[in-house]
């Protein structure tokens, strides 16, 4: 039987950092909660998805990633952020297999 090699894993580009990192219920201590975290790359297919209205395609092209892993993160970040509002948990943004990139800012020069 030949032996299979899994794909090379690839770091997603994230062109965003949260404002915030950690969002939490309020007037809960944070010792009592369970945490979930949100992993970077999570954080940017949401923001990309629902705020910056693109679709998967385009999405998924400025991640450098495929349609199918784009649509895996985001389903993965959709749920982990379900489960932190609708049971009350922690939310803690962190981490995960990216590169940033700093994307330049209108106005500056090189």
């Amino acid at each position: 039987m030949p032996i299979t090699m899994p794909r090379p894993f690839k770091c997603r580009k994230v062109t965003s950092e949260p404002r915030a990192y950690y969002f939490k219920p309020r007037a809960v201590p944070l010792c009592g909660l369970e945490e979930i975290i949100l992993q970077l790359d999570e954080f940017q297919a949401l923001k990309y998805s629902e705020l910056d209205n693109k679709d998967q395609e385009r999405a998924s092209s400025a991640m450098k990633v495929s349609r199918q892993t784009f649509g895996n993160i985001l389903a993965s970040a959709r749920r982990k952020l379900a489960d932190a509002v609708v049971n009350g948990k922690a939310l803690k943004i962190e981490g995960g297999p990216v590169e940033l990139i700093r994307e330049p800012r209108g106005g500056e020069h090189k």
